[in-house]
């Protein structure tokens, strides 16, 4: 993430986290650190996993206080352990102890995301599918969370509703049919965009491929019609299988060939990574 786009998206996001939590003071780190002390505290990481969202983390206690100074002893995407000090923050500790809970909320969301995604990507090792996420993220994290899958080794699909066009199930029933929503996508949508249609059946596929539809999302189909729709669609377009896809059962999909597998997984079902702030101190 860089600063450019932090400065125009992400500051305002962090604000707003921080402005949740401290609605008019905390009244807890003012009633036993009532003055200016200067102090430090260790980032500690408590498990095992990918690390992402840094310099997210170190904006919350900048933005509170520009003279904080923090330091990593790592970057993000790299795998960390159990027990490791991967960071140091020094600064006023009014405001080491008013940023703690905001700065790890992102981090640990955004480590685990990158953490349970890299577990993913490494089942397609060695193929030609691409791994991607979906907008099923957390209202408000879809920046940070997207940016993780990144991290962790996946691929973004679409942003938002603007960046691009997938014809879902209810699209489709609101044209009135798969060749009537695709011809519709064509004459509304500027040419250079591409148009994807979810399709739940072989017959549905057809009607998509003699529409002319350029992505085929191959949606809930048992793995012998996705093998089969592959088989079907043969460079016509390209193909992606979407549905319930989690770690545990990917494995299924490796060897059907189409060329992405999107899992709405990464992003709402990712534990944290879970990480400290500790052995806080004056200096």
């Amino acid at each position: 993430m860089n600063n450019i786009t932090m400065k125009m998206t992400a500051d305002e996001l962090i604000l707003s986290a921080l402005r949740e939590d401290i609605t008019s003071e905390d009244i807890t780190t003012n009633s036993v650190m009532p003055h200016y002390q200067k102090g430090q505290v260790d980032l500690i990481c408590k498990e095992d996993g990918v690390i992402a969202g840094l310099e997210v983390f170190k904006r919350v206690f900048e933005l509170l206080d520009e003279k904080t100074e923090v330091t990593f002893y790592c970057k993000d995407g790299d795998e960390v352990k159990k027990g490791e000090k991967i960071g140091l923050i020094v600064g006023d500790i009014r405001v080491l102890l008013s940023g703690e809970r905001t700065a790890l909320n992102f981090l640990q969301r955004m480590s685990g995301i990158a953490t349970y995604t890299r577990s993913i990507a490494n089942l397609l090792k060695g193929t030609n599918t691409k791994l991607l996420d979906t907008r099923k993220t957390t209202p408000n994290m879809r920046i940070f969370e997207k940016y993780a899958v990144k991290v962790g080794g996946g691929n973004n699909h679409r942003y938002n509703l603007s960046d691009g066009i997938l014809l879902k199930d209810n699209h489709i029933g609101a044209a009135g049919g798969v060749k009537e929503a695709v011809k519709m996508a064509k004459e509304y949508a500027p040419f250079v965009r591409k148009i994807e249609i979810e399709v739940e059946d072989l017959d549905m596929l057809k009607e998509a491929l003699d529409a002319g539809a350029d992505i085929i999302m191959l949606d809930n189909m048992s793995v012998e019609d996705m093998k089969k729709a592959v088989e079907m669609t043969a460079g016509k377009a390209e193909t992606e299988c979407s549905g319930n896809v989690t770690k545990e059962n990917i494995a299924r999909l490796t060897d059907i060939g189409v060329d992405y597998i999107s899992s709405g997984a990464l992003t709402h079902s990712a534990p944290i990574l879970d990480l400290s702030l500790k052995n806080l101190h004056a200096i």
